[in-house]
């Protein structure tokens, strides 16, 4: 089991081109949400996965904090509760305990698909910011793949996707899927999930750049 951890992050970190080390973080989140079902009370689990051997150790976690606050049930201790556990415990400290490990192999078509997939679009939409961030301002090309009634989503290639709001369009033009399309990127939205490049046809900076006919 511990080699089909590696093997799981090798092949969807071939596939997708992101980090081996983003798609363990991935699996380790899914492991702890799968230890976290064990519990009625809320829990604070954290999964360690070696990199090398695919071994993993689940850990539980209590924050202490003084007596004068109250304890959240399961996510900590005051300082009472912790002096039972271990009487060096002071306010701030983190006491943890080694717990049961989830099965790897029944969540792995579950929770850790999940989990992996959504910490891959995670990982692509960071490389994409990355790989446009001193773009601004600058003539981009692309392919249009969709068109709604108030955008065009343009394919800018390498799985960057452009947000042409028909606003940002000039005069009645219209454009249909697989059409090629120029325009300027104005603005990098790191805020929402959905497309990040947004592009205009009709402002002032594409004049000096490109003709549009």
């Amino acid at each position: 089991m511990n080699k089909e951890i590696l093997m799981v992050a090798e092949a969807v970190s071939a596939e997708k081109g992101v980090a081996e080390d983003i798609i363990f973080e991935a699996i380790e989140l899914a492991l702890a949400t799968a230890a976290k079902k064990r519990y009625d009370e809320e829990a604070d689990i954290e999964v360690t996965i070696d990199r090398e051997s695919g071994e993993y150790v689940t850990r539980r976690r209590w924050l202490v904090v003084p007596d004068t606050e109250l304890a959240l049930l399961g996510t900590q201790f005051t300082t009472q509760e912790a002096a039972e556990v271990d009487t060096n415990l002071q306010p701030g400290d983190v006491h943890e305990e080694v717990i049961e490990n989830a099965d790897f192999g029944r969540i792995a078509a579950q929770t850790a698909k999940q989990v992996i997939v959504q910490r891959v679009r995670d990982a692509e939409r960071a490389q994409i910011v990355d790989l446009y961030r001193d773009r601004i301002g600058e003539l981009l090309a692309g392919i249009v793949k969709k068109v709604t009634r108030d955008n065009v989503i343009v394919d800018l290639g390498n799985n960057a996707e452009g947000l042409l709001p028909r606003g940002e369009l000039v005069g009645r033009e219209t454009f249909r899927i697989n059409d090629r399309v120029r325009a300027i990127l104005t603005e990098i939205n790191t805020e929402s999930r959905g497309r990040q490049l947004v592009l205009s046809r009709a402002c002032r900076e594409i004049l000096q750049v490109v003709f549009i006919f």
